[in-house]
């Protein structure tokens, strides 16, 4: 049975006049749906509630000031425009529809760019993949998501240890240490997740993955200078189910994953993941090198669900992964440089806990988000044993609200990011990262949109940082363009991809770190035809004071001469069901 939706219309003039007698306005409202006029729909003005005719228009008589205009069709999701009526004049407001999908058809709401706005209607360019394509990969790898982001546009997963099979996600060539990981907006990977962390994310319980490439400081602080990639779960539905995925391949790979879901009450639901994981170490090329790490690995995250159907909601997470992983030489084969043997290891324990709550206060959604992540690592490098302990703990509350033509999110965040190495606490350290934010989306016309926002973070190491953001999306017909620049920065720590694949036992530092700083701008330009859509994007960001390591000295400092990438992609996709065809090509 098809449902009443309201189409609500913000129609803004000049301040409310309670004068007698004064001269009113006329509003023309004509209501259309793939072109064609819906006659009989519901026109709500006022309390009054007038029918549209035959050619889909209704004309009605309003004094000038903010008039409410609530449109009641069978079988259409909400639409909103704006409008501004002036005293004596006769203004003309048309109404798009859009078919309330069924159950086969899909709406794509962003949750990343915080105002919660439809795919298409995003200023700022986000990246999506649906739970079927996340299906898909995750039958060829159902133990992380290394293959699942590597085929995506833009974005390119790198090796970052030959010895234990580490990678980091490298977004339009920028480094994977500023590329910022979220599940369910939560920074439950820590601050920086390392290049393990990829292997250690299980597909089964993603729905969406969201990614924003390019700095996005303004939104979400110092970890994301490269791009941020946001895992959003899937949801219990109204009846219990069960997945149970058994993987087995013939280079000696494990997998068995379970996900469930079962609805607690009406308001409470709850999701569970949990899985294991078994890789024997394999020498492909008979070299004596382990092609294949061996690792073993536990998963198990439970995750519950509370919504009292009144605008107020609760989502709460717990997270445990236990891990043993080792590389290098066979157990009877040597280097040949050396001529003796050099094994590597890596044993992890991560614990994480993440709550988000939100409520519905006046016109205003308030929501509040915490988390807390610890890990611990034994990484044994030949004969050097490394151990340390990861903590990250993280708050935020946000305001969101809108008014007329603008949708806007204001917040304040803190988040404390300490490393302590046991054997080498010369490198140990500890930051404290306060901040605050906002953030307004503004439909200027049907075909413009812009989105502004800024955070100033104080790092307790570094200082003060402000980043701005800006971006905007134009509309004619087939054709759409987003323009987006901005500006952010990064906290500079001993840990990047080299001493994850080498140790800081032999680190040596030349002075003092800086904040790298970085900036960044694209143009993209996108056409649909029927099934048919492509988009060309051309990209640029700018790294000032980058950390480096040189190689022959094996020692870390700021570069004085900052660091480019440019370079151009391209994505066409051909969507007809059953079937779906992606193409992408990225140079940088």
């Amino acid at each position: 049975m098809l449902r009443r939706t309201a189409v609500v219309l913000t129609l803004t003039a000049g301040a409310v006049c309670a004068l007698a007698g004064q001269e009113l306005g006329q509003i023309r409202v004509e209501v259309v749906a793939a072109d064609e006029a819906v006659a009989n729909a519901e026109v709500v003005v006022r309390g009054t509630t007038t029918l549209t005719n035959e050619v889909g228009a209704v004309v009605i008589r309003v004094p000038p000031g903010v008039t409410q205009v609530t449109v009641l069709v069978e079988g259409f999701l909400p639409t909103a425009v704006s409008v501004d009526v002036v005293a004596g004049q006769e203004h003309s407001v048309r109404v798009d529809l859009v078919g309330q999908p069924s159950l086969e058809e899909e709406v794509t709401v962003v949750a990343s760019t915080r105002t919660d706005r439809r795919l298409e209607d995003q200023p700022l360019r986000v990246e999506v993949l649906n739970r079927e394509e996340i299906e898909e990969k995750m039958l060829m790898t159902p133990g992380d998501i290394v293959m699942m982001l590597n085929e995506m546009g833009g974005m390119r997963v790198q090796a970052t240890s030959p010895s234990l099979g580490a990678a980091s996600v490298r977004i339009q060539g920028m480094r994977g240490r500023y590329t910022r990981f979220l599940s369910d907006g939560l920074p439950l990977y820590g601050s920086q997740p390392g290049g393990l962390g990829l292997l250690q994310i299980p597909p089964m319980d993603i729905g969406q993955v969201e990614v924003i490439k390019g700095v996005a400081s303004a939104l979400y602080g110092a970890g994301a200078m490269g791009g941020v990639v946001n895992l959003l779960s899937r949801r219990p539905g109204e009846e219990p189910e069960r997945e149970f995925l058994v993987n087995q391949s013939t280079r000696g790979a494990t997998d068995g994953v379970l996900w469930s879901s079962s609805p607690l009450s009406e308001s409470w639901g709850v999701t569970f993941l949990g899985g294991g994981h078994w890789q024997d170490q394999a020498d492909v090329d008979r070299d004596g090198w382990a092609d294949l790490a061996h690792y073993e690995r536990g998963v198990a995250r439970p995750r519950f669900f509370w919504d009292d159907g009144k605008g107020q909601s609760l989502f709460m997470t717990v997270g445990t992964t236990v891990e043993n992983r080792a590389g290098g030489t066979q157990l009877d084969a040597t280097l040949p440089e050396t001529g003796v043997p050099y094994r590597e290891s890596l044993d992890t324990r991560r614990f994480d806990l993440g709550l988000l709550w939100q409520t519905v206060r006046g016109r205003s959604v308030v929501a509040a988000r915490a988390t807390m992540v610890r890990q611990w690592h034994d990484h044994l490098f030949g004969n050097v044993l490394e151990r340390d302990r990861h903590d990250t703990g993280f708050a935020e509350v946000t305001v969101r609200g809108s008014n007329g033509l603008h949708t806007w999110v204001g917040g304040a965040a803190v988040e404390q990011d300490a490393y302590t190495p046991t054997d080498l606490p010369q490198f140990a350290y500890a930051f404290t990262t306060p901040g605050v934010f906002l953030q307004d989306d503004i439909d200027v016309r049907s075909w413009l949109a812009l989105s502004l926002s800024g955070r100033l973070d104080h790092h307790s190491a570094y200082g003060w940082f402000f980043s701005p953001r800006i971006s905007s999306l134009l509309r004619w017909g087939n054709w759409s363009t987003r323009l987006s620049a901005g500006t952010g920065f990064f906290g500079s720590t001993p840990l990047t991809e080299e001493t994850e694949a080498a140790g800081l036992a032999r680190l040596t530092r030349d002075g003092p770190l800086r904040a790298e700083r970085g900036r960044s701008g694209s143009i993209d330009v996108t056409r649909t035809h029927g099934p048919f859509s492509f988009t060309t994007t051309f990209f640029r960001s700018r790294i000032a004071d980058p950390v480096h390591i040189e190689r022959s000295t094996y020692t870390l400092r700021n570069l004085l001469e900052p660091t480019t990438n440019v370079g151009m992609e391209f994505l066409g996709t051909l969507r007809r069901a059953p079937f779906a065809v992606t193409a992408s090509y990225t140079y940088v």
